[in-house]
């Protein structure tokens, strides 16, 4: 009996320590109900939820309505937001009140966002207002994707697997992830395709890892893995009317390139001149392959007053899918370091 008696403890201690690790705190339980704005709801769960130690905010699978929220820390231990739906941003950008966010997550630790349901941000019917292609002082439109999709800033230790961002070729400005002012940021296992950017790094942005991510549509990846069908493949770009800076420490490797107009890109007079006093140092290209839609394959455009220093490009081979002709490649201001396979030939320098 004592024996019996134990092992009833012991489970009992095992179901409490369980139910201390996870207490799950459902949207329906705040009368969140399907196809009805859940936005109070969803804000009564995460508060009493950031309250527990151990806990799990849970959307289930079905559609909803969500104004603009702010899932705010720090809460009293781990939190987990798992959106097993799908969450459906206003259509009306009066509906934001000026705000430049839909879903917004702050000054949380240990917060783990699963489920794979759908943030859907019914960005057509915003994007026809969205000029800041044409205008640099723009009106920025909401972070879900009526611009930016993910907008990561002031984050730490954090990482991004199995997501999947899509919108159209013609929407415009709507990166599929922005990194700005964050560190050791990693992006894997992802598929986005959207109007422009895949990813973005911003300024303040330290280690930062991408692999094995899908690109797709126009502008590809800026730091990382794959781009298919893209304008871009990986490309460094400075915006040369912000105050001076430097972009160190990148190297882009064992990618594949997939009909890309612009395979390999660095451009350091990116807008809205050919001013530039931003520096690039210690870049890598390396093993890069696969399809080129231009003639130009590599394009390496630095800036006359800060010439990029310390490029290294390794074991290149781009094949132009056109006809008449083999890919090439042209620098500018710059003299890197070659090495390996050399497919277009390494670049003539041009000054």
């Amino acid at each position: 009996m004592g024996k019996n008696l134990s092992f009833v403890t012991i489970s009992l201690l095992l179901l409490l320590a369980s139910t201390r690790v996870e207490q799950v705190f459902d949207v329906k339980s705040y009368r969140g109900q399907p196809n009805t704005d859940i936005t109070q709801a969803l804000s009564k769960a995460w508060k009493a939820a950031c309250a527990v130690a151990g806990s799990k905010v849970v959307i289930s699978a079905r559609t909803y309505k969500l104004g603009v929220v702010t899932l705010l820390g720090p809460c009293k231990g781990a939190i987990e937001f798992n959106l097993q739906g799908t969450l459906q941003a206003p259509s009306d950008l009066a509906s934001f009140n000026g705000k430049d966010f839909w879903v917004s997550f702050e000054r949380i630790d240990s917060l783990t966002v699963s489920g794979g349901g759908v943030f859907d941000g019914k960005g057509q019917t915003a994007w026809q207002k969205n000029n800041c292609d044409q205008k640099y002082n723009c009106k920025l439109l909401p972070i879900d994707n009526k611009f930016f999709h993910i907008n990561i800033m002031g984050c730490k230790n954090l990482q991004m697997q199995h997501v999947t961002i899509t919108a159209p070729r013609d929407s415009p400005n709507t990166n599929g992830i922005h990194i700005g002012r964050s560190s050791k940021i990693t992006v894997s296992n992802a598929k986005i395709g959207t109007g422009v950017d895949c990813i973005s790094i911003g300024d303040g942005a330290q280690d930062v890892t991408s692999n094995q991510v899908t690109c797709g549509l126009v502008h590809g990846i800026s730091v990382g893995s794959l781009g298919n069908s893209t304008k871009n493949g990986v490309r460094i770009k400075t915006w040369s009317s912000l105050p001076p800076g430097s972009a160190s420490d990148m190297h882009f490797k064992n990618i594949i390139i997939n009909n890309v107009a612009n395979p390999i890109l660095i451009d350091q007079g990116y807008y809205p001149n050919n001013q530039c006093s931003n520096k690039i140092s210690n870049v890598s290209f390396k093993n890069i392959r696969g399809t080129s839609s231009t003639k130009e394959a590599v394009k390496l455009i630095c800036s006359k007053s800060v010439p990029c220093q310390q490029v290294a490009v390794t074991d290149i081979d781009l094949v132009y899918k056109g006809a008449g002709g083999s890919t090439t490649s042209t620098c500018v201001n710059i003299k890197p370091t070659v090495s390996g396979k050399q497919n277009p030939p390494a670049c003539t320098i041009k000054q």
